[in-house]
C-alpha cells in the first residue's frame, strides 16, 4: 500500500485556492501509484480559522468544498482531509475538529479530535466537541489509527516548570492501539518553535518505537499571520527511526511504501533538523512572504538605522520579497553618527534596495519652537526622545500611505519585553519581523545571513547599540548588556519562573526586581504592536494573555 504525504500551504478561507492545490496533488500522487493521500489539520479552510468558525456560510462552505473534493479525485484513490465537521448532536459544542475520508466519490468514515488543546496559541475548545468514540479506517486490507495532531501530544515537554508533562486525562493512542491498527497516520497543523523542533520529532519516534508501529506524520507548512508552520513531514519506522522527510518551510511531497516502511532503514539526511539560527532566519523570511503573499501586498518599507535590528530585517525581507520590492528610508537626527548613515547606504547599495535619505532636524527643531511654550525651561527627556522616533514613524507611514509599501517593525523582542520603544514611532508597522527574536539571537541570526554572502555590512554588528537619540548615547545607558537581560527575559518569560527563582539562579535580585517591573509594567504597549512572527514557544501576541490592569 503506498501512502502520499503531502505537505501544502493552505489560505485561510480560501476555499477554491485550497481546493485546487490538494485535487492537483492528489492527481499527482495518482501518478506515482498512491493508493492513499493524506492531507493536513483543517486543510480544507486552513488552520487555524478562530471565529470564522462561528460562521454557518464558512462552514457550509467547508462541507460543500470536502464534497466537491470527493467527486472531483479517482474514486479508486484513497484521501484523508482535515476540516470542521458540524455536530450531529443535540448538546455540546457546535462542531468537531475531523478528517474525512473520502473513497469512491464519497466521504467514507469521519475521525474526530479527542484532545483540544487550550494553551498558548491554542484555543480549540472554544469550537469543538472533543471525540469520545474511536474506531479503525479499514483500507485495502490495512488497518488504519487516523489521529488529528494533539491526539498524539498527550505526553509533551514545556519550558514552564509549572505546567504539566500529561495535560490530558485521555490517551487517544491507547484506545486505537486496542484495535490492533497496522499503522498510525497524524494530519497536523503543529506550529514552529525554534527549542522544540527535536522535542516534536521525538513524539512520533518515541510512539513509534513504544507501539512498534510505523507513524507517518503530515504537518501543515506556511505562514498563517504570526504563526509560522514548518512542515517538516516524516515517516517513522516501527524502530523509531525516522526513514524519510519532507524539508521545513516549502511544499513538498512524499511516497511511502507501508509495507517496506515497516522493514526500512533511514535515508541519508532524513529528519535532519536545521541549526537552530538557520532555522529561526526561513521561518522568518516565511513568515514575511506569506504575510505579502496572502493579503496581496508586494512591497515594503522600514527605516534603516544603521542598527542591527533594522539590517537584519532588511536582509530578511530582500530574501523574502526581492530587493526590487523594498523602498526604505535613512532618517538620521543631529545625534546619528556619520558612520550610521555610511552603513546604512553600503548595506542598501549592496542588496540592490531603493533607498532616500530624509534628515529629520528641522522637523525636530519645528516641534522644539512649537511646544516651548508647553514645555517652558524644562530639562530635556524622554519626551524629545520619543519626538523623534514618532517623526520618523509618521515620515515612514507617509511613504506607507502614498506608495502602498507596508511598513516592516524592526523592534526586537528584548526591547519589546522592557518598553524600550516608542508607540507610534519606532514600535509603528503593519508586520513585526523580530518581535520575538531576543537581542543576542539578533546577532547570531547577522552573522548567519553574512556567512555566504556579506549582506549587512560588519560595522553595524560590531558596534555597540544604540538609539541615538541623544549624544553619546547607548542601550546599556537604560539597559543591563544583552546577554544578561536576555537570559532574565527567557527565564521570566518563556520559563516564567519567579522572581525568588531568578535571583536562585544568580541573577542580581535588584536586577531582577527591575526587569520584571519593566515587563509587567509595559504590557500597555504590546497590546498595541503589530502582530509579531512566533518563533518561540512563548511569543507576545495571542499566545500570551495578561490583563493590563493588573496589580500582580
Amino acid at each position: 500500500m503506498k501512502i502520499a504525504l503531502a505537505q501544502l500551504n493552505y489560505h485561510i478561507g480560501d476555499f477554491t485556492g485550497n481546493l485546487a492545490r490538494i485535487t492537483h496533488a492528489v492527481a499527482e500522487a495518482g501518478k506515482q501509484g498512491a493508493n492513499l493521500v493524506v492531507f493536513s489539520e483543517l486543510s480544507i479552510c486552513g488552520y487555524p480559522p478562530l471565529d470564522l468558525l462561528e460562521r454557518k456560510e464558512f462552514i457550509d462552505a467547508c462541507v460543500s468544498h470536502v464534497e466537491m473534493l470527493a467527486e472531483a479525485i479517482d474514486p479508486e484513490m484513497g484521501v484523508l482531509v482535515g476540516g470542521p465537521e458540524p455536530n450531529p448532536g443535540s448538546v455540546g459544542k457546535m462542531l468537531y475538529n475531523s478528517v474525512f475520508f473520502l473513497h469512491g466519490g464519497r466521504i467514507g468514515q469521519v475521525f474526530r479530535k479527542s484532545l483540544l488543546p487550550t494553551y498558548d496559541i491554542f484555543d480549540e475548545y472554544r469550537y469543538f466537541e472533543p471525540n469520545r468514540e474511536f474506531e479503525i479506517l479499514e483500507f485495502m486490507g490495512r488497518r488504519l489509527a487516523v489521529t488529528i495532531c494533539e491526539d498524539l501530544w498527550d505526553e509533551q515537554p514545556f519550558e514552564n516548570e509549572y505546567a504539566r508533562s500529561r495535560l490530558y486525562t485521555c490517551n487517544p493512542l491507547e484506545e486505537l492501539i486496542r484495535l490492533r491498527p497496522h499503522a498510525v497516520i497524524n494530519l497536523a497543523a503543529s506550529p514552529f518553535s525554534h527549542k522544540k523542533m527535536e522535542a516534536k520529532q521525538s513524539i512520533f519516534t518515541g510512539k513509534a518505537k513504544r507501539y512498534g508501529l510505523p507513524v507517518l506524520y503530515c504537518n501543515q507548512v506556511g505562514a498563517q499571520t504570526e504563526l509560522l508552520f514548518e512542515g517538516g513531514s516524516m515517516a517513522v519506522n516501527p524502530s523509531g527511526s525516522v526513514v524519510a522527510s519532507l524539508p521545513f518551510f516549502r511544499e513538498d511531497s512524499i511516497m511511502v511504501d507501508l509495507d517496506a516502511l515497516i522493514r526500512s532503514k533511514p535515508a541519508p539526511d532524513a529528519g535532519k533538523i536545521p541549526e537552530r539560527i538557520e532555522a529561526i532566519a526561513g521561518a522568518l523570511i516565511c513568515g514575511i512572504r506569506d504575510y505579502f503573499g496572502k493579503l496581496g501586498f508586494k512591497t515594503a518599507t522600514l527605516g534603516l538605522s544603521g542598527g542591527i535590528d533594522s539590517a537584519v530585517t532588511l536582509a530578511l525581507a530582500a530574501e523574502a520579497l526581492g530587493p526590487d520590492n523594498l523602498h526604505v528610508l535613512l532618517l538620521p537626527s543631529q545625534y546619528s553618527s556619520d558612520h550610521s548613515v555610511d552603513d546604512s547606504v553600503e548595506m542598501a547599495l549592496g542588496l540592490g534596495v531603493k533607498y532616500d535619505i530624509l534628515p529629520i532636524e528641522p522637523l525636530f527643531m519645528q516641534f522644539r519652537e512649537t511646544l516651548k511654550p508647553l514645555f517652558k525651561n524644562l530639562p530635556e527627556d524622554n519626551a524629545e526622545e520619543n519626538i523623534q522616533a514618532r517623526i520618523r514613524g509618521a515620515l515612514l507611514m507617509a511613504l506607507s500611505n502614498k506608495f502602498g509599501n507596508i511598513l516592516l517593525n524592526t523592534s526586537n523582542k528584548s526591547e519589546t519585553a522592557v518598553g524600550y520603544g516608542t508607540l507610534y514611532g519606532d514600535m509603528s508597522g503593519g508586520l513585526s519581523v523580530l518581535g520575538d527574536v531576543y537581542k543576542t539571537d539578533v546577532y547570531l541570526l547577522a552573522r548567519y545571513l553574512n556567512s555566504e554572502k556579506k549582506v549587512i555590512p560588519e560595522n553595524i554588528i560590531t558596534k555597540p547599540p544604540s538609539a541615538e537619540l541623544r549624544p553619546d548615547q547607548k542601550d546599556t545607558d537604560s539597559l543591563p548588556p544583552y546577554e544578561e537581560l536576555d537570559k532574565i527575559l527567557e527565564a521570566y518569560i518563556e520559563k516564567q519562573l519567579p522572581r525568588e527563582k531568578l535571583v536562585a539562579l544568580g541573577f542580581e535580585p535588584e536586577l531582577a526586581n527591575r526587569i520584571i517591573t519593566l515587563v509587567n509594567q509595559n504590557e500597555y504597549k504590546r497590546y498595541q504592536t503589530p502582530p509579531i512572527l512566533r518563533i518561540s514557544s512563548k511569543a507576545f501576541g495571542v499566545g500570551r494573555r495578561l490583563p493590563l490592569v493588573a496589580k500582580y
